[in-house]
């Protein structure tokens, strides 16, 4: 006799309960307090760490959960490896998760940039610095191009539509030096057209809302500001967050034309400071707006200039998440979801040229860049001590000049 209790006529049955995540958010706080800590290489290797530890070795994150945070990080505007650290954590612990994971990841590398800051302004500039990113940068670069390569893998498979994508999206990245959202939201189309075409019959009236998010937010009332320089900064800096496409280095031109140009809070020289404590940093290189915070007005500048940068990043992640995690199982999302990392990988690969103009610039650096790719590839040597060894080499060579 079948002894299961029949439902009520007209009853929907109970939904099945969710299985419990294989992880504490105490754990996932802790992983993220720990890549903010050790975690170099700019977004493009910080994202791959994430796939590596957090999908591979200990199969927390779904692939397809990761794939839809990495294709909604690109799509909004602002840091990308933090928004993908707070979308991992939205997948099972929504907004908690979220802002766990968002503050974890971002507060070590901010603690470290107001250190350097206070020791800046104390002892009139970090000349080490100059000398120490001249190798760091280049052993950044053998970084993110292995980080790339791995991505590339991985993700793009064997269709001819995505490869196409992805050396477009490659060729476009090095040609402006710039991540261009516009490529990622035609890539996505194009693939859900080609490989899941809707049936405009029933289309109307259902398009995910997903697709409708807006890009940018607006600034509340940032015209009628005081002119008091903790608001011009909260204003500037903000408008930067939630306007500005583009991951790691590609702000800083914008950054510059609005704090050195328009504003004339630093100087060339100490805006190049800025930028190179972000970049021998761990965590996001973002973070540089926590260092150029502190040098116009002290920790309050700091703590209104990296908030101000990272909470547009955090809203334009948590409020779409929802929506990534109810469509993104539907053929035609999933698509647009593989169009849109397409574009993705291939701007990744793009910024590893972009970025390697800039930071090997002789021979020493070169070979500073193939031997990390090399160490990485072959003898699996950890990140942190590469770029401690490329430290010390950095300033070795600048004391024999």
């Amino acid at each position: 006799m079948d002894t299961t209790a029949a439902t009520p006529q007209g009853d929907a049955p109970e939904p099945t309960p969710q299985p419990a995540p294989p992880y504490s958010l105490r754990q996932l706080t802790i992983y993220f307090l720990k890549l903010g800590t050790i975690g170099f290489g700019g977004p493009v290797a910080l994202v791959e760490y994430m796939h590596r530890d957090l999908v591979e070795r200990r199969g927390w994150i779904a692939e397809g959960d990761y794939r839809d945070g990495l294709a909604l990080s690109q799509l909004a505007p602002g840091p990308l490896a933090a928004q993908l650290a707070i979308y991992l954590g939205f997948v099972h612990y929504r907004v908690t998760g979220a802002t766990a994971a968002g503050i974890a990841f971002v507060l070590p590398s901010f603690l470290m940039v107001v250190a350097l800051g206070w020791a800046y302004v104390r002892y009139g500039g970090l000349a080490w610095v100059q000398a120490v990113f001249y190798a760091v940068g280049a052993a950044v670069i053998g970084i993110i191009a292995y980080s790339a390569y791995k991505l590339t893998r991985k993700s793009i498979g064997r269709a001819p539509l995505l490869w196409a994508i992805y050396l477009v999206a490659g060729a476009v990245t090095v040609i402006t030096e710039s991540e261009q959202v516009w490529l990622f939201l035609a890539a996505g189309l194009v693939t859900w057209l080609v490989m899941a075409p809707p049936d405009l019959r029933r289309l109307r009236g259902r398009l995910p809302a997903v697709l409708l998010v807006p890009a940018g937010l607006d600034v509340p009332g940032a015209t009628g500001l005081d002119l008091d320089l903790l608001g011009r900064i909260l204003a500037y800096f903000t408008y930067a967050g939630a306007f500005v496409f583009g991951s790691g280095l590609a702000i800083v031109p914008f950054l510059y034309g609005g704090v050195v140009q328009e504003h004339d809070w630093l100087t060339d020289q100490q805006f190049l400071d800025a930028v190179a404590v972000a970049l021998i940093t761990p965590g996001p290189v973002v973070i540089t707006t926590g260092f150029i915070g502190f040098l116009l007005a002290g920790l309050p500048g700091a703590m209104v200039a990296a908030a101000a940068t990272f909470l547009p990043a955090y809203f334009l992640t948590i409020i779409p998440a929802p929506y990534f995690k109810k469509y993104g199982k539907q053929r035609g999302v999933a698509a647009f979801v593989d169009g849109v990392t397409a574009a993705a990988i291939g701007a990744i690969g793009g910024a590893v040229i972009v970025l390697g103009r800039r930071s090997v610039v002789d021979l020493p650096t070169a070979l500073i860049a193939v031997g990390t790719g090399v160490l990485l590839w072959k003898a699996r040597v950890p990140e942190p001590a590469i770029i401690l060894a490329a430290a010390m080499l950095g300033l070795l060579i600048a004391d024999s000049r």
